[in-house]
């Protein structure tokens, strides 16, 4: 099978991590997976590092540069399908026409309705089959008008490291400046309202109350950064909370942490709190958005009801102050990663949408 899968963004986000695993999985299953990029992105930088064949675009006026480009790559190879990561990708592959020679997919991340906009909604209508990632994303768009038919929930997967040893675990926590008698937990995600960081923050103070040495490191960047550290100074948390901005190298983050923590207020799935669940690390997170799919309060991770500051505070006190929890919760984390949301078992679950929607173009 001959893919084309496209992703325009110029930053690296969880949508991004799934396209390099998905053409990365895909390459190594046999077929040919080729990706169209930003020049200069992560994501094209951590593609053509993979040895995935990458074809590039400028940074400026990426949906034309990609439109024409696309128009080029079709008039001179043969794709089975088209797959858009994300919606500036999908305008660029109608703007292309390449519904006319080929299915075109596009995979939607985001759990609230499609745009009323008339032209926006053109866009999705070239689309064989929408790729959503949860059940919770799947009736957002449900809602919008879009038969069932036209849509196919694939989780999203992470990789599966071995765990850390004693050793590179306690290297990982020097590197952050962390003793050996302190706790920390964990939380990586681009730094916005929505992600909830300032929940976390804001419950700390009572953990370190009850457990001194409590520390927090936030990986991770963006708009919430400047607020978040006005809000640190003003709790008097200077020592506590560790803001490490963009890491590259992110598993050197859950190799470091005793538990992960995710307060996101309605997140459609959370890749990041995926992967902490493959590192084997105990998990908190809001029972909201597509989370509860995977995560079971007391049997995989913990749940609170909302998004506040006290729910928090009572969850991670229980979760640092009992070490066999987190060994049990920690074990079935991994546990489930490896039964469900491995990546893995992503790509053989798009595999089998891309199959579905060439059988139904060869039955027409």
């Amino acid at each position: 099978m001959k893919v084309l899968y496209v992703d325009l963004e110029r930053e690296w986000r969880g949508g991004q991590s799934q396209a390099l695993l998905t053409v990365k999985g895909l390459n190594a299953l046999g077929h040919d997976a080729q990706l169209l990029s930003v020049r200069g992105s992560p994501l094209a930088r951590r593609a053509k590092d993979a040895g995935v064949p990458v074809h590039e675009i400028g940074q400026r006026a990426r949906q034309v540069g990609a439109t024409f480009l696309l128009r080029k790559l079709l008039s001179e190879q043969r794709y089975d399908v088209l797959h858009a990561n994300e919606p500036h990708a999908l305008t660029a592959a109608w703007l292309a026409g390449a519904q006319k020679s080929l299915p075109v997919l596009i995979s939607r991340r985001v759990a609230y309705p499609l745009s009323p906009n008339r032209l926006a909604r053109r866009r999705y209508q070239i689309a064989q089959r929408i790729i959503v990632i949860s059940h919770f994303v799947e009736k957002s768009v449900l809602q919008s008008g879009v038969p069932p038919e036209r849509l196919a929930v694939v989780y999203e997967g992470v990789e599966i490291q071995p765990l850390p040893t004693p050793e590179a675990r306690q290297q990982a926590r020097h590197s952050w400046g962390v003793a050996k008698t302190e706790r920390l937990v964990g939380c990586v995600g681009y730094l916005l309202p929505e992600k909830g960081q300032e929940i976390v923050v804001r419950a700390l103070s009572p953990v370190r109350a009850k457990i001194p040495g409590t520390r927090l490191l936030l990986a991770g960047d963006g708009p919430c950064r400047p607020a978040l550290e006005a809000l640190v100074l003003q709790l008097g948390l200077q020592d506590a909370v560790i803001f490490a901005g963009f890491v590259e190298d992110v598993p050197r983050v859950y190799a470091a942490v005793d538990a992960f923590v995710f307060p996101s207020l309605a997140e459609p799935l959370g890749t990041s709190l995926l992967a902490a669940m493959a590192w084997g690390l105990p998990v908190l997170a809001v029972a909201s958005g597509g989370v509860p799919e995977y995560v079971k309060d007391g049997d995989n991770g913990l749940l609170v009801a909302q998004p506040e500051a006290e729910l928090f505070s009572a969850a991670m006190v229980r979760l640092l102050s009992d070490e066999s929890l987190r060994i049990a919760l920690g074990h079935e984390a991994r546990r489930t990663i490896e039964a469900r949301l491995s990546a893995e078992r992503m790509v053989e679950n798009t595999i089998t949408v891309y199959q579905e929607v060439l059988w139904e173009k060869q039955r027409i």
